[in-house]
């Protein structure tokens, strides 16, 4: 009987720490759809607001907004990471499933220009953000290229840092020109990547 008692008491301590895991998450997941409505000046108040916490949950987890930007940037790297074999799994084939991982590399960059803004006034915090960046998205754009080029559906000489290069400056001030649709243009070059069928 003790025993029993000594183990659920174990318990409760990753449960909890899993709890305060998902709370930051919800906060994150809150200051993210705050800024890529409002950008990254937008009141603390109004992420709390969107989070459903009190600012001083916002303030223990992120002393600083420059804190909250920082965390809110990895956290959508991850996610995009996170993505890549998921989409793989479902995908019906890996040509799809690069182009449905692409499409969220975009929202990224082009919903987080202005973060990125933010970011570059700090020159090393945000060399070292973008290390991360490159270190977790590379290696994941590389494997869904591999399994398209391996499928002979694309063709094989394309390399992920150079192709995530190339999105990249498709995306550059599309947040900022109506005439210009940046998602559009990624699809053709995607859709060029594709091998012609003889």
């Amino acid at each position: 009987m003790v025993n029993e008692g000594n183990e659920g008491a174990g318990q409760a301590v990753p449960s909890k720490r899993k709890d305060a895991r998902r709370n930051k998450e919800t906060l994150l997941d809150a200051a993210a759809a705050v800024f890529v409505r409002s950008g990254v000046d937008a009141p603390v108040r109004d992420i709390a607001a969107e989070a459903g916490v009190g600012l001083g949950t916002i303030y223990r987890h992120f002393p600083t907004r420059a804190d909250l930007i920082i965390a809110v940037y990895r956290h959508q790297v991850d996610a995009c990471a996170d993505a890549g074999p998921t989409l793989q799994a479902a995908g019906s084939s890996p040509h799809a499933a690069l182009g449905q991982w692409i499409d969220l590399f975009v929202d990224f960059l082009v919903t987080k220009h202005g973060l990125a803004a933010v970011l570059q006034a700090d020159n090393a915090g945000f060399e070292a953000l973008h290390a991360y960046f490159l270190d977790r998205l590379v290696p994941v754009c590389a494997e869904l290229l591999e399994a398209a080029a391996g499928a002979g559906e694309i063709r094989p000489d394309l390399d992920a840092y150079e192709l995530m290069r190339a999105v990249g400056n498709l995306c550059i001030g599309a947040d900022s020109d109506p005439r210009y649709d940046a998602r559009r243009v990624v699809e053709v070059l995607i859709a060029g990547l594709r091998r012609p069928h003889h």
